[in-house]
């Protein structure tokens, strides 16, 4: 039985204006790998505040086990400024001392290598500080660990580094991770469990994104006719789940069964061949050609010798790490910079649409009110071949009605998000450039957006860390790597494996160092790969039994007490030896990979 770390009970918590938590319990174990999701503004900062003692209840209590160490990061910057990057990150501790220990150098370079140890804080940037402020609570040695946003201001290896070291941090069966995040990629790496907040309660749902997106579309379903937004839209998330890349579909973090079941009906997430079609009507053959393009600033040549040839309808990723120019190369398409050699040629019917990260659109709109600037925009917008109002498309990405009256400059992060894509959108470009679309929006906003954007046709051109959405909505990846631009036909696979090739210099104790030995070879990989297929048959007998008792189950007479506990404790069993099967098979599987 699992060792509880931490529990709540009966948590209240209320503002002048709302109720945000009440009659809230929660508890958090040994080996919990805790993934917190909801909108924005729902309470998910404030329960973390809650269970680390950040933040007083109303009513209830948290207890913790006794001795427990608990390590938190908030989205508050609480570093001190006049402090330097090593002493923020170890202390006064002995050079000897930190430089001596693996765990710590390995911190150390897969967060801040590129950070001068003695450089003050106030002289880093907004990224630089996060990432010394989320190093300095992982070289801590904690039994749990509380993350609001890490991967923010992460780059896509900074990312899987942090997954691969919260994944081997702790021994097995110890340890425990609460984590915010709105990186769905990260959540099923890492998350073993994924708690949603919303309407002031916390839900519990086994696994990660995926198995949290099938258990919401099936709670969804029950909900019937209140949640048929949500719900139509969560079954498409979990189509292209099911649908997507290898390795989501290959391990059992579902029951595959009854994701087929939900969407046998659900169409795939776009029609490539259609969307081509009108793509082309739009735009013609000619969208964006680089013919040995490059950019340089004053010595610093970014980008060079880049030949690329942009079609209609195509939907382009870009990965690279921070810094290498992808908002450059995005500038240059979009005709904002001028390639200082080779040449960008456009075709006549471009109309170039460019979501950046500083809100441009909204800057001259500040102090109107939401609705007035809906008032302006054009009367109907269509997709899937509805008409919708401005206002309709806006509540299609979340945006709630209330919120129309505010002005644009009072509007949270994510509203003014929403706010920017809609004004984009009804600009009708038939090019669109999004560049770090996930800043600031829930994961909900964000399936919203990929929704939306499933029907547009026209090329889209996606720049972002965010692994999950860049495999969901683009169909090309291609990263920029010494200023040059490359394809990449493996995806974020193949960018990952080329990056860890470009950086042998720096000395690194890689997080996958301490994972087991991931190949087998000769007679062991053959014992193996038998055990396995021993598993899945024996894995397909149990589910038939484990079918035949739930039946047995609902026809049981109700008044026999004594035989319905038997038929339960026999489900149980069978239950209990899934478990440990599967936990058999995902090892196992994990050394053949």
């Amino acid at each position: 039985m699992a060792t509880p770390l931490l529990g709540a009970e009966a948590l209240h918590l209320e503002y002048p204006t709302r109720v945000v938590f009440d009659a809230v319990s929660v508890g958090v174990e040994e080996a919990d790998r805790i993934g917190i999701v909801g909108r924005n503004g729902d309470g998910k900062s404030s329960l973390l505040g809650l269970l680390c003692g950040r933040i007083e209840p109303q009513a209830g209590r948290v207890t913790r086990r006794g001795g427990v160490r608990v390590g938190i990061l908030t989205q508050a910057d609480d570093l001190d400024p006049q402090a330097t990057v090593g002493h923020s990150i170890v202390g006064d501790r002995p050079e000897h001392e930190w430089a001596g220990n693996a765990a710590i150098r390995d911190v150390i370079n897969g967060l801040v290598a590129d950070v001068p140890w003695d450089a003050r804080i106030d002289t880093l940037s907004g990224g630089q500080r996060r990432r010394v402020a989320l190093a300095s609570v992982l070289v801590g040695e904690w039994d749990l660990i509380a993350l609001d946003e890490p991967t923010n201001h992460l780059d896509i290896e900074g990312i899987a580094w942090l997954a691969a070291h919260l994944k081997n941090r702790w021994p097995k069966q110890t340890g425990g991770l609460l984590v915010i995040t709105h990186d769905r990629w990260f959540l099923d790496e890492v998350c073993t469990e994924t708690w949603e907040v919303h309407d002031g309660l916390v839900e519990p749902f086994e696994g990660g994104y995926a198995a949290y997106v099938l258990q919401r579309v099936e709670r969804d379903r029950i909900n019937a006719a209140t949640e048929q937004k949500r719900q139509n839209l969560m079954r498409k998330e979990l189509a292209w789940l099911r649908r997507g890349p290898p390795a989501r579909t290959s391990k059992p973090k579902f029951r595959i069964d009854a994701a087929n079941q939900l969407i046998a009906n659900v169409p795939p997430v776009r029609n490539p061949v259609e969307l081509q079609r009108m793509a082309v009507a739009r735009l013609g053959k000619d969208v964006v050609d680089l013919d040995g393009a490059g950019v340089a600033f004053g010595e610093q040549e970014v980008l060079r010798d880049i030949t690329w040839q942009i079609g209609p309808g195509d939907r382009i990723g870009i990965l690279g790490a921070n810094g290498s120019g992808k908002s450059t190369l995005l500038g240059l398409v979009a005709g904002e910079i001028t390639p200082t050699s080779g040449r960008v040629k456009r075709g006549k019917t471009v109309r170039f649409g460019l979501l950046d990260q500083q809100f441009s659109q909204l800057g001259e709109i500040g102090a109107d009110r939401v609705h007035e600037v809906l008032a302006r925009s054009k009367a109907t917008f269509t997709i899937d071949g509805k008409d919708h109002s401005p206002a309709q498309l806006l509540e299609r990405l979340g945006f709630a009605r209330e919120h129309l009256s505010a002005r644009v400059d009072d509007l949270s992060g994510g509203q003014r998000r929403r706010l920017q894509l809609l004004m984009l959108l009804l600009d009708e470009p038939n090019v669109i450039a999004l560049d770090e679309p996930t800043n600031d929006v829930d994961s909900d906003m964000l399936a919203a957006t990929e929704d939306l954007l499933d029907s547009w046709p026209g090329t889209l051109i996606v720049v972002s860390h965010d692994r999950y959405l860049m495999e969901r909505i683009t169909d090309d990846q291609y990263a920029i790597l010494d200023g040059r631009l490359r394809h990449l036909p493996g995806g974020v696979d193949e960018y990952l494996r080329l990056r860890r090739d470009q950086v042998p210099t720096v000395e690194r104790v890689d997080a996958a160092a301490s994972e087991p030995a991931s190949a087998l070879a000769g007679a062991d990989r053959r014992a193996a790969e038998k055990e396995v297929v021993s598993l899945e048959r024996r894995l397909e007998k149990l589910r038939l039994q484990v079918q035949a008792t739930h039946e047995e189950l609902a026809a049981h007479d109700p008044a026999d007490y004594l035989g319905l506990q038997r038929i339960d404790g026999e489900l149980r069993a069978l239950e209990s030896q899934t478990d440990e099967l599967e936990e058999r098979w995902l090892e196992l599987s994990g050394l053949l990979e």
